[in-house]
């Protein structure tokens, strides 16, 4: 017994086939969130200071480093997962839901490439 209308059985509509990837997404990167934040969050308080100096080298040690470029893409990669779940829940306009959905990818492919170039350049020293 189907519980699919005859309409249904006969296009093939169904399942997107699609929620459970972008569930396990905001999963896993939730739970990177929490163990790189913690980590953010023990290494800010255990820092000399908070002037631009102790900064930089904080930035420019490579395990810091490495991980804050971590903690940058995951930020970026769970944030835009967020945003797409709001906006296809709450935007019902397709053209206007397709417009937001384009700007919100490049907007966090934006910010994300900006702050990977800054620690790369602190980390790098150029």
């Amino acid at each position: 017994m189907s519980l699919r209308t005859p309409l249904n059985r006969v296009l093939g509509l169904g399942s997107a086939k699609d929620g459970t990837g972008h569930f396990w997404g905001q999963r896993v990167s939730g739970i990177a969130l929490a163990l790189l934040g913690l980590w953010f969050i023990a290494s800010m308080l255990t820092l000399p200071g908070f002037a631009y100096s102790d900064a930089i080298a904080f930035i420019a040690a490579p395990l810091n480093g490495v991980l804050l470029l971590l903690l940058v893409v995951t930020i970026a990669c769970h944030s835009q997962l967020g945003v797409q779940v709001v906006i296809e829940d709450y935007v019902h306009s397709h053209s206007l839901k397709l417009l937001l959905l384009i700007l919100s990818r490049f907007a966090h492919l934006f910010l994300a490439v900006a702050a990977i170039y800054a620690i790369l350049k602190i980390g790098l020293g150029a």
